[in-house]
């Protein structure tokens, strides 16, 4: 057995993993880090890319097929699908570098390609080796959660982890769940020809506000998508290219290929985290603000800390433990800045709280800025003038927005970073846009909240007419 000492074990290597590791090693501490699967987690592999990808494909192939409106004929676009999943697979081939164990090596970083479990409060047994490290953080992320339906056992089904790899396009997916994987898999297999039916138990896209997922999911079904909600799936039955869904209330969907999304679950399972003494709640690792666990030598980030499940947190976790596990520095998470994005199109955003849960809040200190998308003058260039902006104001500073629209996750960064540095609407209203672009939505959502307050104001008018009276 093979012993090491290290400063900071990071076990997993997806994408918060592979920040603490880099941002460490680069700052001089000694780092060993765990991988047993593939580099760059979930993310790279199954998730954020290769979907990205994909629905790059989809939009080309819809542009082909509603080109009149701009002067150019229509043309039905030529499917080639395992050309399109080449192009998934080179697009993960090209980032895939930044990730690798060559990269990170290269950095100073001691990259164990072994899954990593406990065997006290200090140590951890990857393969051969036993590593004693003075602090370690949990990476371990998520995989996806497959509910236990009756008939699934005996049924052929996909999850993202296997999905980018079936290269027969599906004649009719069927897929359970309308979160913002199964939406964005279904506008992609659509436009790539597909028939799709969504079958969700509760509301599709349930966990933005209603308004703006209502505007999404309306532009889904004019695409042909098949949506159907309050459909808890109760029994699957079939076989490949013959599946059937059963639904609770007896609604029965067939299709010849079948999508299982309908949430993740925290990868602890290999971990043995009893032997040092780390608590788990819900199914995940239990951490406070600090991300520390119950072990104070250990933290957890990312997914496998539960909590919200995005790239990027995972991403703003790692920035929290290097202040914290190398400079010895208090730093604590917070979620009211963080935003997520779900990549259809039109695309839906949101940062801070949405309405409903600032009228909630705030009661009648709360104000509700709207812009509406068809005002914007580079978007009716683009024929993509459809969609809203909503801004929760509180005395002046916004505490959430909600984007429903084209590019809604480039144009929720502004937001983004207003609320994270406490800025008024005022310092919003101040920026100059260039003209015409669809970043102006910002602004001029800015501006709709200082509107009424100096066009509809009789004392700014009162004060006016008394000012042009004295001018020379």
């Amino acid at each position: 057995m093979n012993k090491i000492k290290t400063d900071l074990l990071v076990i997993g290597a997806g994408s918060g993993g592979l920040s603490v590791a880099a941002g460490a090693v680069q700052m001089g501490a000694d780092v060993v880090l765990l991988e047993g699967h593939k580099m760059g987690g979930d993310c790279l592999n199954y998730g954020c890319v290769p979907s990205k990808a994909l629905l790059a494909s989809a939009k080309v192939a819809h542009t082909q097929g509603h080109a009149a409106a701009f002067g150019v004929a229509d043309q039905v676009p030529q499917i080639d699908f395992a050309a399109v999943k080449d192009h998934v697979a080179s697009v993960i081939a090209e980032i895939e570098p930044n990730d690798s164990v060559e990269r990170f090596e290269g950095l100073g970083v001691q990259v164990i390609s072994e899954y990593g479990q406990f065997l006290s409060p200090t140590e951890v047994q990857a393969g051969d080796n036993t590593i004693t490290a003075r602090r370690i953080v949990i990476a371990t992320g998520s995989s996806p959660f497959v509910p236990p339906i009756k008939g699934l056992e005996t049924v052929p089904y996909d999850t993202n982890e296997t999905l980018f790899e079936q290269r027969e396009q599906p004649g009719h997916l069927l897929i359970i769940g309308g979160g913002p994987i199964g939406m964005e898999m279904a506008q992609a297999h659509r436009r790539l020809g597909s028939e799709v039916t969504v079958i969700e138990g509760d509301k599709a896209l349930g966990k933005d506000d209603p308004e703006m997922a209502a505007f999404v999911l309306e532009t889904l079904r004019d695409e042909g998508i098949t949506i159907e909600e309050d459909a808890l799936a109760a029994e699957i039955r079939g076989a490949a290219g013959a599946i059937e869904v059963e639904a609770q209330d007896g609604r029965v969907f067939k299709g010849t290929h079948l999508l299982m999304a309908v949430g993740r679950k925290a990868n602890i399972e290999r971990l043995d985290l009893d032997k040092a003494g780390i608590a788990t709640e819900r199914g995940a690792i239990k951490v406070d603000d600090s991300l520390k666990t119950s072990n104070r030598k250990v933290y957890a980030i990312g997914d496998v800390a539960g909590g919200l499940q995005f790239t990027h947190v995972a991403g703003y976790h790692a920035g929290i433990i290097i202040r914290s596990a190398l400079f010895g520095l208090p730093a604590k998470q917070k979620t009211s800045h963080i935003p997520w994005a779900t990549y259809t199109d039109p695309e839906l955003a949101q940062v801070g709280l949405t309405e409903a849960e600032a009228r909630k809040l705030h009661g009648e200190s709360l104000e509700v800025v709207r812009f509406d998308l068809h005002h914007n003058d580079r978007l009716i260039a683009e024929r993509k003038a459809r969609g809203l902006i909503k801004v929760m104001v509180v005395k002046g500073r916004p505490v959430g927005a909600s984007i429903a629209g084209h590019q809604a996750g480039e144009h929720i960064n502004l937001w983004a970073l207003a609320i994270a540095n406490g800025m008024k609407m005022g310092q919003i209203a101040a920026m100059v846009s260039p003209y015409p672009t669809v970043g102006e939505i910002g602004k001029r959502a800015a501006g709709a909240y200082f509107s009424p307050r100096l066009f509809d104001s009789p004392k700014v008018k009162r004060m006016v007419r008394l000012v042009q009276r004295w001018l020379p």
